[in-house]
């Protein structure tokens, strides 16, 4: 897919525009229906293709409940300016307007009933009506700062403006072109960025837990998990390498490298007094967990535990033992997946070194950063998406 222009491309632009992802294109659209001249960059051949392949295909746009407290940031008050000023009944309206049919699913994620690649089109749509001109695909080479804002010299020639966005996103999904060019462009003009690392992804486990519990591949349970910070109630999925399932990708964000996880594997009842109240049973252990976990797991867990008798054959502080541990089953995890299983980028470019009202550089005027390249990340459910809308308008209605 190739997106050109008859436009001189010596002609100084208002605004240029380096990624035509989700972030990249609200701010382009908004910036082009202010009246800016836009030119908007991406090096890919296909468009948006995160948004195409996330939520299953459905595309997961955006989160009813989402607020402050669903992001990460060394900053965590820096995303309030943008979220207040777009929240999703904004974006939902827009989505309405092209008669795009949703649903909910849970916990307030939105997904479009067809394709996400109905989110894309609208999102072309929107350009279109602010003029925006394209330049796909088109490598960009350079970037430097002049009198007259910036030149950006790409596979295609030079371009001038006044005004530079970046929304080039992060390292998740190398495969469908992710780039550390945002993070590149920071750091040449003086500005910090945080180390990034995988986000919302599975977790491997350790030799000896995978010897255990890697058999179980497929089966998935509801739990609730915490790491530091975080606590998140939804299914655990073990997989041939370790642990994923919403739960795992939530609490992937909170986890560092060496910190154990925190499993209650009953979060519905107090599992100590449930065992006291149970402890005359004649029945084996394995089998009477099985009643409310699934069998294969509660087998390879007692297992794990070295337990084998009948519940009436343990003391009561064995069973208080017992209870705190399905409680509290504590996993040391060895690594993430890495990029290539990550949804997002954790960390980016920091926050303290942009406006939260436009996303502008301090110190370097006419320099904005939005999207997943900065320092802003999202827990699993559409926020991450919420968050380019609202810094891509951000920066759009600032440029």
């Amino acid at each position: 897919m190739a997106y050109h222009t008859r436009m001189d491309r010596n002609e100084p632009w208002d605004v240029i525009v380096i990624g035509a992802g989700a972030a990249g294109m609200m701010c382009a659209s908004q910036a082009g229906q202010r009246g800016r001249k836009v030119l908007l960059i991406d090096h890919g051949r296909k468009l948006a293709e995160k948004i195409r392949i996330s939520g299953g295909g459905h595309c997961n746009f955006t989160n009813l409940y989402c607020g402050p407290d669903d992001f990460l940031s060394q900053n965590p008050h820096f995303c309030r300016s943008a979220l207040a000023r777009f929240t999703p009944q904004h974006f939902i309206a827009l989505v309405e307007r092209y008669g795009i049919r949703y649903h909910e699913k849970t916990l307030g994620r939105l997904f479009c009933d067809g394709s996400g690649q109905q989110i894309i089109a609208f999102l072309r749509s929107e350009c279109e009506r602010g003029q925006v001109t394209w330049r796909m695909p088109c490598e960009v080479q350079s970037v430097k700062k002049n009198d007259g804002g910036f030149q950006v010299t790409t596979a295609h020639g030079p371009y001038q403006s006044r005004a530079l966005v970046m929304a080039t996103g992060g390292l998740a999904v190398p495969a469908i072109g992710s780039t550390p060019l945002a993070y590149q462009i920071a750091e040449q003009f003086g500005l910090s960025v945080i180390t990034p690392r995988p986000a919302l992804v599975p977790l491997a486990l350790e030799p000896e837990t995978l010897t255990r519990f890697g058999d179980l591949s497929g089966l998935s349970l509801e739990v609730e998990v915490s790491c530091r910070k975080g606590r998140f109630r939804e299914s655990l999925l073990f997989t041939h390498q370790g642990i994923s399932g919403p739960a795992v990708l939530q609490i992937s964000s909170y986890w560092q490298n060496g910190d154990f996880i925190s499993i209650d594997l009953l979060p519905d009842r107090d599992a100590e007094t449930w065992l006291r109240d149970h402890a005359s049973s004649r029945v084996r252990i394995d089998n009477f967990l099985a009643e409310v976990l699934p069998r294969r797991f509660a087998q390879h867990w007692c297992a794990a535990h070295d337990l084998s008798k009948p519940l009436c054959q343990f003391t009561p502080p064995e069973l208080q033992k017992i209870g705190e541990s399905l409680g509290n089953w504590r996993i040391r995890p060895s690594g993430t997946l890495g990029y290539h299983k990550a949804e997002v980028t954790l960390g980016g470019v920091a926050t303290d070194g942009l406006s939260s009202r436009t996303m502008e550089s301090k110190t370097v005027p006419g320099l904005y950063f939005i999207g997943e390249a900065v320092d802003v990340t999202g827990h699993l459910g559409g926020f991450n998406f919420q968050w380019a809308w609202a810094s891509g308008n951000a920066a759009g209605q600032a440029v």
